[in-house]
Parts: C-alpha cells; sequence; structure tokens
C-alpha cells in the first residue's frame, strides 16, 4: 500500500499566558499517525502549517517534502517552524512504518543517552537572586545536575537611563552567584542572555561572572553580528554558546567559518526539522564545535532533539525546559525520565511517544 497523508490536526496545549506547544498530529491512510511540534511563543494557530501541507506528494516522501520546501521554510521563523513540524511528523511516521526508532532511520544510535539540563526560566516568577536559587534547588532535587537561567530578560534598552542599565546587570549577574551558591560546586551552570548586551557590556559581565565557574556564556549579542560575537568569544574565559534562531544548514555556515561559537545550539523546531539538524550537527563535529540542542520545547519537540541526539557524533547536551508545569508527563505515554541528570534514547518505533489529549488540562 502507498501510504498518503489523510489530514492534518494541530493540538495548542495552553502553557501560560506567554507559552503554548503547538503540536502536529499528521494522519495516513496506513492507520499510523506522526507527530511534530511548531511551538512560537502563545501562538495557538500557524497559517503556514497548510501551506506546507499542501506540498506532500504522493506517496508520501521526506525528501521530496524536503526539496520543495526548504527554500520556502527559509523565509522566517513562522515558515521554519511551519516546515520543521511537518517533516518531524514524516519521520515518526516512517519509523512506525518500518518499526524501528529514527535514531535507526538517521543511521544508528551512537549512544544510550544524553545529559540534559534543566532549563528554569520559565519556572522562575519570583525574578530575584533568591526566586532564581529556589528554581534551581527544586531542579537539584528532581535530579538535574545542569541548570540554566536567563536572569537579564527584561534588560533596558541601550537608551535607558545608565543607573537602569547598571542596576540590571548587577540584579543577573547576583542570580548566578544565587544558583552556583545553590546548586554547588560540581553542578553545570549555563547563562542566556538573550542578546541583551554590547561588546563592551558582554565582556564586562563574561569577567564578572568568572567566579561563578560557567559551563557556557550563551548570544550575549544577537549572531547576526558575527565580528562582535567572535570578539566577545575571544575576549572571554567562558565558552560561548549560539544558534537557537538560525535555519538550514546553510544558515550556519558562518558560523563555522568564524569559528564564532564553542558550542552549537540548533533548534529542531526552527533550523528544518529532524534531517536538517543532523546534517548540522555532522558538519559542526568536522569543524571542531559540540553541539547542544536549543529545546525550550513540549514534549514532542524533545522526543525529536532526541532521535538525533542518539544519531549524532557530537552532542553533549539537550536543553529541557523544567518546571514550566507539574503535568508534562501526564499528557505523554510513556512520561518523560530523567535518571542521573541524563534522558535515555527511546528504543520504540518513531520518535517513541503519544500524546494523551484527553489528558491536556482545559485552557
Amino acid at each position: 500500500m502507498k501510504v498518503r497523508a489523510t489530514g492534518m490536526g494541530v493540538l495548542p496545549i495552553a502553557v501560560s499566558d506567554r507559552n503554548t506547544w503547538l503540536c502536529v498530529r499528521l494522519a495516513t491512510n496506513a492507520g499510523v499517525a506522526g507527530l511534530g511540534e511548531a511551538s512560537l511563543g502563545a501562538a495557538r494557530e500557524l497559517r503556514e502549517l497548510a501551506t506546507f501541507y499542501d506540498l506532500l506528494d504522493q506517496p508520501l516522501s521526506i525528501q521530496a517534502y524536503r526539496q520543495a520546501g526548504l527554500p520556502m521554510a527559509a523565509g522566517g521563523r513562522r515558515a521554519a517552524a511551519a516546515f520543521s513540524a511537518i517533516e518531524m511528523a514524516l519521520w515518526d511516521i516512517r519509523g512506525k512504518l518500518l518499526d524501528a526508532p529514527v535514531h535507526e532511520l538517521l543511521g544508528g544510535r551512537m549512544r544510550d543517552s544524553v545529559a540534559v539540563y534543566a532549563n528554569i526560566n520559565r519556572m522562575t516568577k519570583d525574578r530575584s537572586a533568591a526566586g532564581f536559587a529556589d528554581s534551581a534547588a527544586l531542579a537539584l532535587e528532581a535530579g538535574f545536575q545542569a541548570f540554566k537561567a536567563a536572569p537579564f530578560d527584561g534588560f533596558p534598552r541601550a537608551d535607558a537611563p545608565p543607573e537602569r542599565i547598571e542596576a540590571a546587570t548587577a540584579r543577573g549577574i547576583e542570580a548566578m552567584f544565587a544558583i552556583r551558591e545553590k546548586v554547588g560546586a560540581d553542578a553545570a551552570l549555563k547563562v542566556d542572555c538573550h542578546s541583551h548586551f554590547d561588546i563592551e557590556r558582554a565582556v564586562a559581565v563574561a569577567q564578572q561572572l568568572e567566579p561563578v565557574g560557567l559551563d557556557w556564556y550563551e548570544e550575549p549579542l544577537p549572531l547576526a553580528d558575527l565580528d562582535g560575537t567572535r570578539r566577545v568569544r575571544d575576549a572571554i574565559a567562558q565558552r560561548l554558546a549560539g544558534g537557537e534562531s538560525l535555519f538550514g544548514l546553510a544558515g550556519f555556515l558562518a558560523l563555522f567559518a568564524t569559528q564564532a561559537v564553542d558550542v552549537l545550539m540548533p533548534d529542531a523546531m526552527l533550523c528544518g526539522g529532524v534531517l536538517e539538524m543532523l546534517h548540522i550537527a555532522r558538519a559542526a563535529e568536522a569543524h571542531g564545535i559540540a553541539v547542544s540542542p536549543h529545546n525550550p520545547c513540549g514534549p514532542v519537540a524533545t522526543a525529536a532533539a532526541l532521535a538525533v541526539c542518539g544519531a549524532a557524533p557530537n552532542v553533549e547536551s539537550l536543553e529541557l525546559q523544567w518546571g514550566e508545569v507539574d503535568w508534562r508527563s501526564d499528557i505523554l505515554e510513556p512520561p518523560e525520565l530523567i535518571v542521573d541528570g541524563r534522558m535515555s534514547i527511546p528504543d520504540r518505533p518513531g520518535f517513541g511517544i503519544d500524546l494523551d489529549e484527553s489528558a491536556v488540562p482545559a485552557a
């Protein structure tokens, strides 16, 4: 039987006022459905999904879809997310039809599990140093050994009064020291600066954070400023990480050429999906750059990223948006399991998960 798409369902799962997991279920005439995710903040719909669904050939072919859709998907975050979500679903379908986990379809598993770090940013409502430290303590109790926060969110504009800028800088630095004190000296601690700084402030903040012993310093400048990013990297003691918003292998080539980052962070929902992320990881290995997928997402994008982590040669860790809601595992079969700070690479067909839509809380 030639497998064809018979429909696409979109399930918006409200997580907070700021965030919705936008999950996609692609149905086929074979009785098998595939999952993808296209979460973009609070958006509960993504009209671009219909555009990319119309590209699906008959019968289904991942390569034909990629060839038709990749050029269109380079047109911005919404297009990239829509394209990537359907590409994920196609891999999930392929794995289920072949009774194989996606990492086997990508060339075979290179590791049984991957280290995960808890992104505590969204769970932290109290944005004081004590609030960040309390969130980190909860993640530590849950078994995490690595943590990330973004205490510079809400940073003033460059034309704001200097005293406001200095106060915001001091608060962010204080929060990272407080987290370090809470999690201990052996934990891996990362800071996401969300591109709030100029070169001078990026270097100054990194220098003030040296006693914290950061595992990495993430995107202090917009990556569009490659020269500035490279200058910051050369001036600081910490590893520099970035790349979450770039699309396609072509979008990462300048980073490889400039060696502007030490750790590359492709996002399965934004970089072009499963296969594109694998291509990016392999190219990063050839350039001596580590890979840690960006993944402040729901469980479907996490499962897709796990599949790539299983097959990619140089993945050191995976981000997990932790503590945002207490019912995340309730909607998954099987639930996500973290042991000693690591997640297992699933052996079940496809991505190895399914969503229990009946367990999704009412919006």
